[in-house]
């Protein structure tokens, strides 16, 4: 145990006195203090050595499993007796909706009717841990002043223990918890064995479970209608011992029997069609069942046990599995809104969905399902966020909110009966992820609804899966679209339009990564002539498209000054290599002069164009040409010149429209023939879709980068635009 002072560690503390040497301090301290304000159960936690951990050293009242999920507690964990040490102060939860606002995470482990107050164990200058005590569900809402001092007083005399332990360096010994121990009959009395063949006569069951479960005694009507004889109860737990009884279900009520110190009662069916009814009297000690025989009812199913107020289980474990499986996959912000619409709106009950963002001091909908209507919500976009609207309010204060009729959210927002919507009642979760708001999910539903304590907390936790799962979206598509914006800047908005020349271009990013790639194209007018240029950058990434820029940008100024095919490829590979970059990149460039009938083309690496001739036949042009650019300073760049008759079709394009796994390029090269010669009389812009529609590169997802780029040599005269 660590006490902290000013920020820094203390020696380690050990038992304080006044309490003599073997007397269990902390436990003695806790039974004491829960006495003194009549609660049920406690623990005392103290600071772990050298961490910043509260650590639970004693409990009592309940099995310490009951808060196992708590029994090392950060000091920034969203839990009392955390936020206790955190703020030095007593944290009150007056009963199980509070919980259910404020602390989730306990709520739905522990959806159950009780109250709970957190103190920090301090003195003026040092905390050493913290206590919590709670009562059951009958406890009033608010904490009496009486309650409140004599738990702060029991808490500053053992934290003066503890200082006082810490300076006589004393370490403190193991103490063990503190349960109840259940009342003995009192053996070999009259009383105790009329007693026995009074309970013995009774028709219904009787059993006895102590506070971890274990069957203490049972009658021989209970052991008749279990179908499991008494020696075979005893001393086991009764879910365990009976094996149809084995669920988690049927142990959840025993759990809330003895937290709320209500009588609970459930009913489970004994195979193969007798329904039995469990009710549960609880005590400080223990419980008393009551088992009987139900009687038969239609609505029972071999689904199982119903929930207290008869709707169905709210949200299973695997509910929530799929839930978090599913949002995983999630890439996009609508893939979120229409998975939790798919999964959760079901699970729940809701039947419409709005998903919100605060944005630059507005609210925008993200997207919404349910409303046949899309202007009811698509109105409150771009709202202002200090506009009073209960999205507005999740969005600001991180608040959830639950309105159970259209009465009661009007009475607190008059203003919202001018927007009518259609439901009748209203989930508002905001999306907190990373220690941030990231928006808000409003659910609603048709009918009114009684938001019950158990089904807030369900619907907050869940919320935390929809919230990372928005904060990924959300920059996904900030991403997306930045990639987007950066690959059509670097390349040409449309072609230019020329005389002699009909162009079209197609590019498609590959599949994989972030939308953005390294594949490039573009026609350039130059002295009466044209000259275009098709290549391809390794990678798919901002690195790989800004270098893409670089080398159309250079393959532009070097066609302006009037260099050569062969020049323009020798200076774009010595730039490449100035550059310092590890990427290489193939090209083809070629120089269209159709008044003589010809195109000089110089190839570094790239695939070999297609050429389409006016009698119907493709012919792969096998081209002269160099390594890879950014090989070698030294590497020449020979040209080859193509004969062109007016009708013609040049076909240029990267590697990652014949380009498959599994398919042999020569293989994919030549259906990619056959498709350019059956549709080479359409359009250029049909042909060029059909391409690309018909490529293997997408019928199915993409690993690489598509570019396309026809060119359609005009016969003399001829007119059009690119």
């Amino acid at each position: 145990m660590v006490a902290v002072s000013d920020g820094q560690e203390a020696a380690q503390a050990p038992a304080a006195r006044p309490a003599p040497v073997g007397r269990p301090l902390l436990s003695l301290a806790l039974a004491a203090m829960m006495d003194d304000v009549h609660a049920h159960s406690g623990a005392v936690y103290l600071l772990a050595s050298h961490e910043p951990v509260l650590e639970m050293t004693v409990s009592a009242g309940l099995p310490r499993a009951f808060a196992a999920p708590w029994e090392r507690v950060g000091l920034s964990a969203p839990i009392p007796v955390a936020e206790a040490v955190r703020e030095r102060r007593l944290v009150w939860v007056g009963g199980e909706h509070e919980m259910a606002r404020r602390f989730p995470r306990i709520a739905v482990v522990l959806p159950y009717p009780f109250a709970l107050a957190a103190l920090p164990v301090a003195t003026a200058a040092t905390v050493y841990g913290a206590v919590y005590v709670t009562w059951p569900g009958s406890h009033p809402p608010d904490l009496s002043d009486r309650e409140r001092e004599r738990l702060t007083a029991a808490c500053d005399r053992l934290a003066l223990r503890l200082e006082r332990a810490v300076a006589e360096n004393r370490p403190l010994p193991p103490e063990p918890d503190l349960l109840s121990a259940s009342a003995a009959v009192p053996g070999g009395t009259l009383g105790s064995v009329e007693a026995a063949r009074m309970v013995g006569r009774l028709p219904y069951g009787l059993c006895s479970l102590d506070l971890h479960g274990r069957v203490g005694f049972a009658n021989a009507a209970a052991a008749e209608l279990i179908g499991v004889p008494v020696s075979g109860l005893l001393g086991t737990q009764l879910w365990a011992a009976v094996p149809w009884l084995n669920d988690p279900v049927y142990e959840d009520r025993y759990r809330a029997a003895l937290i709320s110190q209500h009588v609970t009662s459930f009913v489970a069916l004994r195979p193969p069609g007798d329904w039995l009814s469990f009710r549960l009297y609880p005590s400080t000690n223990g419980l008393s069942v009551r088992i009987s025989r139900a009687r038969p009812v239609s609505e029972m199913t071999r689904a199982g046990p119903q929930r207290r107020d008869g709707s169905p289980r709210l949200v299973t474990i695997s509910h929530v599995l799929s839930l978090a499986s599913a949002l995983t996959e999630a890439a996009g912000v609508q893939d979120v809104v229409q998975l939790v619409a798919d999964e959760i709106s079901p699970a729940v009950g809701s039947q419409s969905l709005v998903v919100l963002e605060g944005r630059a001091g507005r609210m925008h909908v993200l997207g919404h399902r349910g409303y046949p209507d899309a202007h009811v919500v698509e109105r409150f976009n771009g709202m202002p966020l200090s506009e009073q609207t209960p999205g507005t309010q999740a969005l600001n204060t991180g608040v959830p909110a639950f309105f159970d009729s259209r009465e009661q959210l009007e009475r607190l927002y008059p203003s919202r009966n001018a927007t009518p919507d259609g439901m009748g009642a209203w989930a508002y979760l905001p999306l907190v992820a990373s220690g941030r708001p990231v928006g808000a999910c409003v659910l609603g539903y048709a009918q009114s609804h009684h938001f019950a304590a158990d089904e807030r907390a369900v619907l907050t936790s869940l919320s935390g899966l929809i919230a990372q799962a928005l904060e990924r979206a959300l920059l996904y598509d900030a991403s997306l679209q930045l990639a987007q914006g950066l690959q059509d800047a670097l390349l040409p908005a449309s072609l230019p339009p020329l005389a002699s020349v009909e162009a079209a271009a197609r590019y498609l990013p590959a599949t994989q990564g972030m939308d953005i790639g390294g594949d490039f194209y573009d026609l350039v007018s130059s002295n009466g002539r044209a000259a275009a240029v098709i290549g391809d950058v390794q990678g798919h990434n901002v690195t790989a498209a800004g270098l893409m820029g670089q080398i159309r940008t250079a393959v532009r100024a070097y066609t302006a000054v009037g260099q050569a095919p062969e020049e323009v490829m020798g200076s774009t590979n010595r730039l490449l290599i100035d550059l310092g970059v590890e990427l290489l990149a193939s090209c083809l460039y070629l120089r269209l002069d159709p008044a003589r009938g010809i195109a000089v083309m110089s190839r570094a690496g790239h695939p070999p164009p297609l050429l389409l001739r006016p009698d119907g036949k493709v012919k792969v042009l096998d081209l002269a040409g160099g390594p890879l650019l950014g090989v070698d300073d030294r590497a020449v760049y020979p040209t080859t010149e193509v004969p062109l008759v007016p009708g013609s079709v040049l076909a240029l394009y990267t590697d990652g429209l014949i380009e498959s796994p599994g398919v042999d390029i020569e293989d994919a090269l030549a259906g990619l023939a056959r498709r350019l010669a059956a549709n080479g009389h359409r359009s250029l812009d049909e042909l060029a879709d059909t391409l690309l529609q018909q490529g293997d590169g997408v019928a199915r997802e993409r690993p690489d980068d598509v570019a396309l780029l026809l060119l359609r040599v005009r016969p003399p005269g001829g007119t059009g635009a690119a």
